[in-house]
This record gives C-alpha cells, sequence and structure tokens, in this order.
C-alpha cells in the first residue's frame, strides 16, 4: 500500500463524528485531505487548521474531484450527497444512518452499484473487537433470541444542543437504533417480520412531531423478539441507560458496564468492560453446571481508535476491491426497521414488513 497514491478524500460535514474521521484519514498515511466542508464556522482540532474549509459540498466536489467523499452531514443530506459523489465518480463513506427514508437507502446502494465504487456505511461497533467477541458468543449459543437493548443520553449544553439538531431531522431510535438492530441482525441472521414503536415527546424545546423518548419492539422470522430504547435530554435517567443483553435457551451473554460510567460520554457507547457468559445447563440437582465466565475486555480501542478502524477499513475496500454487497443490504435492513418504528410511533399501528 505505500507504494499506492493515497486516496483524496473530501470530508463533509465538521460534528463529533466529522471531526474524529478527519483525524482518521489525517494520520493515515493511505489518504490525503483536499479539503473539508462545513456550513458554519468549526472548532477544529489543530491538526485539521490547515485544511480550507468549503461552504458548499457540490461545488467542492465539482471543483476538488476527490476519490473519496467522507459524508457526516445531518442525515436529510446523505442520500442527495451520496449519489453525487458517485455520480462524479467517488467512493463514499456515509456516516449512519443512510439516509432518512428507505426509498433513499436503496438510491444510494443503486448508485453505489452503477458507478460500481465503494459505499461504506458508519456502522462503527462491526469494527470493534469487543463487539464481535459479543456477537460471536451469542451465534455460539443459538436462536431463538432475546435482545434486550438500549442508550440513553442524559444531555445537558452543548450536548443537548447537538442533540435538538440531530432531531430536526432524526428521532433517537432511528438515530441510534441502526447500530443495535444491525447487532440484533448479525446475531440471528433472520429476517424482521414485524416492528412496533411507541414514544414521547419530553420536551418543549425540540418540534410537535419529533419525540426524544421512543422504544421499538421488533420481531423475527426464526421466533427471535428484541426491543430497543433511546432517550436523550435533560430529563433522561441514568439507571440502567446501557443494557446489551442476549438470552437464548442455552444461556445468555450480556455486557457488563462500569457503575461510575456516564451516558453523555461518548467512549461508553462503544466499551464493552466485560462481557459475562451464563449457560443454562444444569446438573442432575437441578444447579448450575457451570459458573458464569466474565472476559475482561483489556486495552479497548477508544472513539477515535475506532474511527480509525473504521476508515482502514475503507482504505482496504478500495484497495483490495472488497466485496460490500452485504455491507451495503445490512444497512437497508437495519434502516428498514427503525424506520418502521418510527412509523409505528406516529400511527399507533404495527408495522409489518
Amino acid at each position: 500500500m505505500s507504494q499506492e497514491k493515497p486516496i483524496r478524500v473530501l470530508v463533509a460535514g465538521l460534528g463529533n463524528m466529522g471531526r474524529s474521521h478527519a483525524l482518521a484519514y489525517h494520520n493515515d498515511p493511505g489518504f490525503e485531505i483536499i479539503g473539508l466542508v462545513n456550513r458554519s464556522l468549526a472548532k477544529l482540532e489543530p491538526e485539521l487548521r490547515a485544511y480550507t474549509v468549503h461552504p458548499d459540498f457540490m461545488t467542492a466536489l465539482a471543483e476538488l474531484k476527490p476519490d473519496l467523499c467522507s459524508i457526516n452531514t445531518y442525515s436529510d443530506s446523505h442520500a442527495d450527497y451520496a449519489v453525487a459523489a458517485f455520480e462524479a465518480g467517488c467512493h463514499v463513506f456515509v456516516e449512519k444512518p443512510l439516509a432518512t427514508t428507505v426509498a433513499d437507502a436503496e438510491r444510494v446502494v443503486a448508485a453505489a452499484k452503477k458507478a460500481r465504487r465503494k459505499l461504506v456505511i458508519g456502522y462503527i461497533l462491526r469494527h470493534h473487537p469487543s463487539w464481535t467477541k459479543l456477537i460471536e458468543e451469542a451465534r455460539n449459543l443459538g436462536p431463538p433470541y432475546v435482545f434486550r437493548m438500549n442508550l440513553n443520553q442524559q444531555s445537558s449544553g452543548p450536548t443537548w444542543a447537538t442533540h435538538k439538531s440531530l432531531m430536526r431531522t432524526t428521532s433517537p431510535i432511528v438515530d441510534c437504533g441502526v447500530h443495535y438492530v444491525d447487532v440484533m441482525c448479525q446475531i440471528t441472521d433472520a429476517r424482521a417480520v414485524e416492528v412496533r414503536g411507541m414514544g414521547l415527546r419530553l420536551s418543549d424545546e425540540i418540534a410537535a412531531d419529533m419525540y426524544n423518548y421512543g422504544q421499538l419492539q421488533v420481531l423475527f422470522e426464526d421466533g427471535s423478539v428484541g426491543w430497543y430504547e433511546a432517550g436523550w435530554g435533560p430529563m433522561i435517567s441514568e439507571t440502567a441507560f446501557f443494557v446489551k443483553d442476549v438470552i437464548s435457551p442455552k444461556g445468555a451473554v450480556s455486557i457488563v458496564m462500569d457503575p461510575d460510567a456516564k451516558s453523555d460520554d461518548i467512549d461508553t457507547h462503544t466499551k464493552t468492560s466485560v462481557i459475562r457468559l451464563h449457560t443454562a445447563e444444569t446438573g442432575p440437582d437441578g444447579k448450575f453446571i457451570r459458573p458464569d465466565q466474565d472476559m475482561r475486555m483489556t486495552g479497548e480501542p477508544g472513539h477515535q481508535a475506532l474511527c480509525d478502524l473504521e476508515q482502514a477499513f475503507m482504505l482496504r475496500a478500495i484497495r483490495e476491491d472488497l466485496n460490500l454487497d452485504r455491507h451495503m443490504a445490512d444497512a437497508v435492513a437495519s434502516l428498514r426497521i427503525c424506520l418502521a418504528a418510527d412509523e409505528s410511533v406516529r400511527t399507533g399501528q404495527p408495522v409489518r414488513l
């Protein structure tokens, strides 16, 4: 790789994720940042301040002619930016969710295939060794599964401001839910057949038709069932804010969090602390044969290291011409489930898939 020309990348969106991805490109000799895009002034890390910040993505795309566009803007612009990038002959990295409608997500995938360019969606947990282990242990238990997952964030100040900005286009159960529904789908491999959702607007600071607390329930073809819960805001409780639990007839595998972890600390969203494996097998006396096994995940990558791993995968996908058909299909599938939950919240009716 060291003898190949670096991939020329245009980074659009300089929020938390966009800046982290920009740092990953900056620090990887396989990439060369040729420009940043943000509609307003952004606070940049010292390493990024030498790059020119352009106010308009389409103009920068036409003028700079990048090899790769990294799209980390608000969700409602993802599809149009990605399709424009593919039509310009670029590869695309796009933060989750891929789009705000299933039709737009499918439009992006179709554009990637037509252009014969790589599309990688920002499912950061797919690059985390501990989450890979969780999925492996759960699959070893075998279906049907019960999935119990949430990620609530008690936010205030700048974090609450960011959440309010996100909720102009996307509800919490869609924005965060795609990650954990994707984990469910990787474990079960079964098709989701029905989705139910409920939500509540707990703040006058968000639009009347938006909700900052939501919960979805999903039923799979193999009999597996799951729920995911997400709430944002200053009123959200930090009690049991992070639950990652998979149960099967043979036992359970769970993430056990540090009791001192805070819900608005971005590293707690990915760090697992301990994976606990419980096996349900009992002996003649009816007692468990094996004690629970705690797998301590020492040396876990933090948020920036995970972004570095994500972009290393992006580079591999381009250099090694990786087949990303399953990656793209999975992104559409998890988005379809979360958007169905959002529809259910708004209509009060379950959605058959």
